[in-house]
């Protein structure tokens, strides 16, 4: 947009970001948003630029909690570090994996207790965890479109790990399927992004942002 600074938040994801902070609890004091989709599909770039506008909403990436040997394996260690804490309305710690020493640091990583806090990653919105989530986002791009994305992006060095990975995200969304209980879609526009009613209905606190005459803001 014409006169803004790239990394500043979209005009109208503060709405969105207002609306989420008007759902009930999930998790203890947390309002623990869900942002899921495929693989390249841009859900880092849109849990940031959401949580910038919500003034800075903590972001649990889940690239951080999976790792070689359980790309999405990781339901109890977050229940154990992420999921309890919260729920007691304590500061979680969670151990953060690197992916290039294969191995995962000590639990350190703080996550506050915040009134609105995301969880960024393919299977955010998975069986087991919607019941501690105040809202599943998805991300509506189509698979074979964003794993395309995904590997332009991550070059050929890592096409190995995407010729594993795709398998391993098609069986899991087979298995235990994000999109039919999303409350919102997300699609990205030339100009910032429409959020449409997803398959779950709309939370009643967000409502507004899905009826606007926009086409390029959240909507």
């Amino acid at each position: 947009m014409t006169g803004q600074h790239p990394h500043a938040p979209l005009p109208a994801l503060p709405r969105l970001a207002d609306a989420l902070r008007r759902l009930p609890p999930s998790c203890g004091p947390v309002r623990l948003i869900a942002v899921d989709g495929h693989a390249g599909s841009g859900k880092s770039t849109f849990a940031r630029r959401l949580a910038e506008a919500a003034g800075g909403a903590p972001v649990l990436r889940l690239d951080d909690i999976a790792s070689h040997t359980e790309l999405f394996g990781w339901t109890e260690r977050l229940r154990r570090e992420v999921i309890g804490p919260l729920a007691r309305g304590a500061t979680a710690h969670y151990a953060t994996y690197d992916w290039h020493e294969r191995r995962f640091g000590p639990a350190g990583t703080p996550l506050p207790p915040a009134p609105v806090v995301l969880v960024e990653g393919v299977g955010a919105g998975r069986r087991a965890l919607r019941p501690h989530l105040a809202a599943v986002l998805w991300m509506d791009v189509p698979r074979e479109e964003a794993w395309q994305r995904g590997r332009r992006r991550d070059g050929a060095v890592q096409s190995d790990f995407w010729d594993g990975w795709e398998p391993a995200e098609l069986q899991h969304f087979t298995e235990d399927p994000s999109r039919p209980y999303a409350d919102l879609l997300v699609r990205q526009c030339p100009e910032g992004y429409q959020v449409i009613t997803g398959p779950n209905g709309v939370p009643s606190a967000t409502q507004d942002v899905t009826q606007s005459d926009d086409p390029s803001a959240v909507r």
